[in-house]
């Protein structure tokens, strides 16, 4: 019974953990979700569910240590059941590459979101428009990416710079990578389908972006059990979540309701990117994370409430 009811407890715990860091995740995902056809829609909640708990909360974690110790995957399986403290702590020596690649990519999310010239609504906005006056500058984004992987890589030891350097300029490349399948998927008319070319790169992009915002997570995990399957049932159950709330954002059209939420999303994803640079050098907990992140999302509602309360009073 003690047992039991600490395996409840911390799965219970893991989902939470998953929610609190997601929440931005579900809106950009709505985001995107709006524009696919019902089929990739449909698909995102079927295929997307299974590889974002099979795939990222229980797959990913045995890759780490097979690509981290060089063992096969049945090595890495076995390490995870019968030794799981040096399986966790394997995890852990691959943090400063993991949040490379996360850090990069979700920077990318989000500054192509505020360096965007047809960006109209700003909510903090001597920032935003700020911002917005150096959108024409091409690349831009790339360039404030790698700046801040290169000032990360001068405070770094010796021996971490390679390994963080690496993956996130493979976090940049995916990012890119996707941006041209999605602009290849969009211009094929003589190849795809309508439904297939507005959902499959858009599809994509969503599930590595879910892969990005679950790094933090599955390491985090980690401080709670080496429990490899009672990770990937908690995080699974926060990501379920997460799916459904991506849904209920899509169908009640809440973010055209609440015009300044997305912005809210964009806002959080950027500290996240920032913190898990940070990461590589101190310890920053997941609970301020979540707060921090549920807490730009909470203060871009409110805003939303006094402007549409305002713009109501006017008409």
């Amino acid at each position: 019974m003690p047992g039991a009811l600490s395996f409840l407890l911390i799965g219970a715990v893991l989902a939470v953990l998953e929610i609190s860091l997601s929440f931005d995740n579900a809106i950009v995902n709505a985001n995107t979700l709006k524009r696919m056809s019902e089929v990739w829609q449909r698909r995102f909640l079927t295929w997307g569910i299974l590889i974002a708990v099979f795939g990222m909360r229980l797959i990913f974690p045995l890759l780490i240590v097979v690509v981290a110790a060089g063992v096969g995957p049945w090595e890495a399986l076995r390490l995870s059941i019968t030794a799981p403290e040096q399986y966790a702590h394997i995890v852990e020596e691959a943090h400063v590459a993991i949040v490379g690649f996360g850090g990069a990519f979700l920077m990318m999310v989000g500054l192509r979101f505020f360096f965007d010239a047809d960006k109209k609504v700003h909510w903090i906005a001597p920032i935003e428009r700020f911002v917005v006056r150096f959108s024409n500058i091409r690349g831009i984004e790339m360039a404030v990416v790698l700046s801040a992987m290169l000032i990360v890589g001068f405070m770094l030891p010796e021996e971490e710079v390679a390994p963080f350097l690496f993956a996130g300029i493979s976090g940049l490349v995916t990012f890119l990578a996707l941006d041209v399948i999605g602009y290849l998927l969009d211009s094929s008319d003589d190849v795809l389908e309508g439904a297939a070319k507005a959902g499959f790169g858009a599809f994509l992009y969503l599930e590595v972006l879910d892969a990005s915002f679950s790094f933090d997570g599955v390491i985090g995990a980690f401080a709670l059990t080496q429990d490899l399957l009672l990770i990937a049932i908690g995080l699974g159950i926060g990501a379920m979540y997460v799916r459904s709330m991506t849904i209920m954002l899509v169908e009640k059209g809440t973010l055209a309701e609440f015009k300044y939420l997305e912005n809210g999303a964009f806002w959080s994803i950027l500290i996240l990117s920032f913190i898990m640079f940070a990461q590589t050098m101190i310890d920053v907990p997941e609970y301020v994370t979540g707060l921090l992140g549920a807490g730009f999302i909470a203060a871009a509602f409110w805003s939303s409430l006094r402007a549409r309360k305002i713009e109501g009073s006017l008409d």
